[in-house]
């Protein structure tokens, strides 16, 4: 099994604070069954952290934005901010999308009315650079699904927790549905009904690591290399080799990211 995309990953994570550059050394050296990696920002410092990665290694990949739990405490100039790590990332020439943006209701405290509005700001933001973006949706589904719908965007619902009907929605508007480790828990039934409506063109792999790490890995830090026991899954799932599934999958994350 070779030509893996891990489409959004977070090395920044202080998961990997005592062996980060060891990891990476691994995951994109020779050998690896990983070929590509995509960093998913999620603040000022974790896009610069994308940026600077981009620049060292050339399989790694990043996008710029922020995350919706941010929302209620960026500074006032967030938007020039946004600009500015866009032409950063956009120089080095691996700037694949505005992410990780979206909206997130599953914890109280968080302020929706704000979240929609960074939402909106950066959807519109994508919408003028011609980016596709990576969106985070947790327990926000029809209001994600609203939002991107009223302003023509395009990218891919990632580490996707909902349920066929709204894959359904999503890959009618356009989107890719990225799958995480998720799909091969023991509880992962909901993940396994949605997985059944993806077309494979439509579809893309994740590891939102350092989280999410699959069985037999459970507990563990997550790394790109244990996508390999999702593509066991897919693959049984969508009666297709391991192969085939690796190299369609990359295929569509570089359609999706714009990667030549």
């Amino acid at each position: 099994m070779n030509n893996i995309f891990d489409t959004h990953c977070h090395y920044d994570d202080r998961w990997f604070d005592e062996d980060r550059r060891e990891v990476l050394d691994r995951v994109l050296g020779g050998g690896s069954v990983v070929s590509f990696v995509n960093h998913a920002a999620t603040d000022y410092d974790s896009a610069l952290f994308g940026i600077e990665n981009a620049k060292r290694y050339k399989n790694f990949y990043t996008s710029v934005g922020f995350h919706p739990e941010f929302a209620s405490v960026l500074p006032d100039d967030w938007e020039e901010k946004l600009n500015e790590l866009y032409e950063l990332a956009k120089e080095t020439g691996k700037l694949t999308a505005i992410g990780e943006i979206g909206l997130d209701y599953h914890y109280e405290g968080y302020d929706r009315e704000k979240e929609i509005e960074v939402f909106e700001k950066q959807l519109d933001f994508a919408g003028e650079k011609d980016l596709p973006v990576i969106v985070h949706s947790r327990d926000a589904a029809q209001d994600t699904l609203d939002l991107l719908r009223k302003h023509g965007s395009r990218g891919v619902i990632h580490c996707f927790s909902g349920s066929a009907e709204v894959a359904r929605q999503a890959i009618d508007m356009g989107f890719y549905i990225g799958f995480t480790g998720v799909l091969a828990f023991n509880n992962a039934k909901k993940a396994l009904r949605a997985l059944e409506v993806v077309p494979m063109d439509r579809l893309v792999l994740e590891t939102d690591c350092p989280y999410m790490a699959p069985p037999p890995f459970r507990g563990q830090r997550c790394e790109s290399t244990m996508i390999a026991e999702v593509v066991k899954v897919v693959a049984a799932q969508k009666g297709l080799t391991e192969q085939e599934v690796c190299d369609t999958t990359c295929a569509n994350a570089k359609r999706l990211y714009g990667i030549k």
